[in-house]
This record gives C-alpha cells, sequence and structure tokens, in this order.
C-alpha cells in the first residue's frame, strides 16, 4: 500500500469543495496548495471516449447546460444503475461540446459563498487533472497522489445508449489504465483506483493491470449497508454490476471468481452482506481497501421524535467490522468529512459534533484515511490526532 509521511491520509473529496465548484482544475489546485495528498476525481466518459471529471454523467446539476439553447434538444430520459433520470448525459456530449460549458456550485444552499465562482471554470477531462498532478507535485516537491473513482462501469460498458439509442460500450476502466499510463503516472504509491462495483475491481486485478504490467491499490467503496436502501429510487444500497449480472443470469462464478460463493452473491445483494468476517477475508483477496460511508461506519441513528435538531447522532458503537477489516489489512479510507452545519452530526446527547471531533472519533476507531470536502482542515487535524490518547 501507498507509505505517506503523514500516519492520515487525507483524499481532497472532488477538490477543495467546500470552497470551489467540485471536480474543476480549481477545486483540485487549492486542495494541493492545501496539502491533501490526493485528489478525488469521479470520471465519466464523452461520447467521444473521453474521461472527463464529474460526479455523475447527469450534467445539469453541476453545469450551466440547462441555460444552453444550443443543447435543449439533448435533454432526455435514462435509467441509471436502475433509477431513471431525466437530464443532458455526458456521454451525449464530444469533449469539444462539454469544454463549452461551465461548472457550478452543486450544493448551493449548503455553500452559498462557491456561488461566486460559477460560470468562471470548465470541465477538465481526467488527462488534464493528471497533468496538474504532476506540475504541482514538481513544484511544490512533494508527490500529489491521485484517486479516480470510475463512475456507473457497468452502464457505460454493457448497459448504457447514447441519446440515439446505440450502445455505449466504454470500458472506462481500460480508459483510465490507458491514460494513466500515456502520463506515465503509474506509481503505486501515488494512485488509487476505486469503484461501488465489483465486476471492474476484479477485472482491474486481474486482466487490465496484468496486460499492463501496473500493480495498484484498489478500493471497494460501501454504500448504505442497512439493507433497507430502495433500488428503485437510489442506487446507493447495492453494488449494481451484482444486481445487473444475476438478473440477467450471468455466470457468477464466472465473473466473480471464488467471491460468487464466499459472498453468496445474488440479485438482492447489499453493501451490509460483504462485511461479515468470511466475506471480508474474501474480499480481501482481491481489494485492498474499502472506502465506507461515515454515518454507516459509526452506525447513525435518527435523532428522536420532537427533537428540536433533526439530524443523526452517532450510534453507541462503531461499526463492528472494522476491527476485522483492520486485522485483515484492509486500508480504510472514510467518506466525506464536510465543514457546514447541515452535514454534522450530533452526539448521543445532542450536541453537534465538530469536524475535528469526528475525525478523532474515526481515527480513534482505526481508520486510515478521509475523504475531505474541505483538506486543509483535515491536513491540520491529521497531524494531531494520532498525537492524542
Amino acid at each position: 500500500m501507498p507509505a505517506l509521511a503523514t500516519p492520515l491520509t487525507v483524499i481532497a473529496h472532488r477538490g477543495a469543495s467546500a470552497e470551489r465548484p467540485e471536480h474543476t482544475l480549481e477545486a483540485y489546485r487549492l486542495a494541493i496548495a492545501q496539502g491533501a495528498h490526493f485528489i478525488e476525481p469521479d470520471l465519466v466518459p464523452t461520447r467521444d471516449g473521453v474521461l472527463v471529471a464529474r460526479h455523475e454523467n447527469a450534467l445539469s446539476g453541476s453545469t450551466d447546460v440547462a441555460e444552453r439553447p444550443e443543447f435543449a434538444d439533448r435533454k432526455t430520459r435514462k435509467q441509471i444503475d436502475g433509477v431513471w433520470v431525466e437530464d443532458w448525459f455526458a456521454e451525449d456530449f464530444t469533449f469539444a461540446e462539454l469544454k463549452t460549458l461551465r461548472a457550478r456550485e452543486t450544493k448551493p444552499a449548503e455553500r452559498p459563498g462557491n456561488r461566486a465562482f460559477d460560470d468562471r471554470f470548465s470541465i477538465p477531462s481526467f488527462a488534464e487533472v493528471i497533468a496538474l498532478a504532476k506540475e504541482e507535485g514538481e513544484r511544490l516537491g512533494r508527490p500529489i497522489g491521485l484517486y479516480p473513482e470510475t463512475k456507473h462501469p457497468t452502464y457505460f460498458l454493457h448497459e448504457g445508449r447514447h441519446l440515439d439509442g446505440r450502445p455505449i460500450g466504454l470500458d472506462t476502466s481500460a480508459l483510465l489504465l490507458d491514460e494513466l499510463v500515456a502520463a506515465g503516472f503509474t506509481d503505486p504509491g501515488r494512485v488509487f483506483i476505486q469503484s461501488f462495483e465489483l465486476a471492474n475491481l476484479r477485472r482491474l486485478r486481474h486482466e487490465l493491470m496484468p496486460a499492463r504490467g501496473l500493480a495498484l491499490p484498489l478500493v471497494f467503496l460501501l454504500g448504505d449497508v442497512s439493507g433497507r436502501s430502495d433500488p428503485a429510487t437510489s442506487n446507493f444500497g447495492q453494488p449494481y454490476d451484482v444486481v445487473w449480472h444475476a438478473r440477467r443470469g450471468d455466470d457468477l462464478a464466472a465473473l466473480y471468481g471464488p467471491l460468487a460463493g464466499a459472498l453468496g452473491l445474488h440479485a438482492g445483494s447489499h453493501y451490509g452482506e460483504f462485511l461479515g468476517p468470511a466475506a471480508l477475508a474474501a474480499l480481501r483477496r482481491e481489494v485492498d481497501g474499502l472506502g465506507p460511508w461515515i454515518p454507516s461506519l459509526v452506525q447513525a441513528v435518527p435523532a428522536p421524535e420532537g427533537a428540536a435538531d433533526p439530524r443523526p447522532r452517532l450510534g453507541p458503537a462503531m461499526a463492528p467490522w472494522l476491527a476485522e477489516a483492520r486485522r485483515l489489512g484492509f486500508a480504510v479510507h472514510a467518506y466525506t468529512l464536510r465543514p457546514e452545519p447541515p452535514f454534522r452530526l450530533l452526539d448521543a446527547g445532542g450536541q453537534e459534533l465538530s469536524s475535528a471531533e469526528l475525525l478523532r472519533h474515526l481515527v480513534a476507531a482505526g481508520i486510515t484515511g478521509i475523504f475531505a470536502d474541505a483538506p486543509g482542515e483535515a491536513v491540520a487535524l491529521g497531524l494531531t490526532v494520532r498525537a492524542c490518547p
């Protein structure tokens, strides 16, 4: 696994997204200036196969596309990982067209200050993000890592279609590796590859990386582990690739190897089923790290009925699987540490937890890294939390 000088790995979540519109070169540059060890580009493809940094392929929430009359006819309705979405989609634009769009703040209510930067920045390609990391690393004399996420890999490779009905058929995992190789950015100490899906992580491990002579660490992201997430309205509760392949009747043993039996994969598999001791042991042979959602990790509970503050509260204990994951040698990088009050948790007594208090709680429990919207704050906290008893 990557070895860093500091004990807590800080990943700039979509850049310094608490202070600049997410997934812009300016957000990444600020995060690097604030000391982030890694910057995180989520990746989706354009129609001509260029990987760009967007959290989703739907564009209206993060760009000015809805106000661009020349693209009015690109709006359509698609099913993304089982959920119907009406929007404009990256895969229906060429990279040149996408470059004409302007980035906007995705959480204007929570981050009104970021609206001052609306329409000032463009959408970067993955190649541009790699170049930024290389340039800034050389300028600052310290390694800047990349933590790319392949968004919706099953949709883009197998299921999705362009606006004109033609299959998309793009292997974003292969495209990602090709960009890293082309840029000479293949140091396993400077790259993590993450995904909410398993099939593409296994293909990366057993096919795509060996074919290119690479051995980069892989991280399996964990969404809602409760098993209560409705797949018709959210893709956050299940690894969509497992659902899709199982419903088609595909050979799960061929796709997932020993994981198929060890995890009992089926069309209803949810993230919570991946966290028992036997499942973790099987998963450890395939991936190097886990990326849990903080509310699930701290087993957050809803506020009591009638409480003055409706925000969730810390559960009575940390999720029991964390200790076993650390014993097995997983890196555990939790997401997302956010500074804005609407995103903060409360303690059992109903008092708001500061970012510092929450991070100390997580580090004491055994996490090894944190995704942060305000990476400068997380870096500063990371230098002190390990010193606490």
